[in-house]
């Protein structure tokens, strides 16, 4: 991290709380916390980590990522 006032740094996360917050919290009301919760929740762990592509992991999800890195790991370490 650069030091505090530099805009860039919290560029990834502005994109990411941005779609989340276009494409599932305003999709409908929430009657209760829980059921944003919830709707959060699924649009990060089971969309977002498992089901988009993100162009820079070579268009490969998070989960695919990171399951090949471990198994680099694994082989190295072996």
């Amino acid at each position: 991290m650069s030091r505090r006032g530099n805009g860039l740094d919290h560029a990834p996360m502005e994109s990411f709380f941005a779609s989340l917050t276009t494409e599932r919290v305003h999709e409908a009301p929430f009657r209760t916390r829980a059921q944003a919760r919830a709707a959060v929740f699924e649009s990060i762990e089971v969309f977002y980590n498992r089901q988009r592509l993100h162009s820079a992991l070579g268009y490969r999800t998070p989960a695919e990522a990171r399951a090949s890195m471990e198994a680099l790991t694994m082989r190295v370490a072996a």
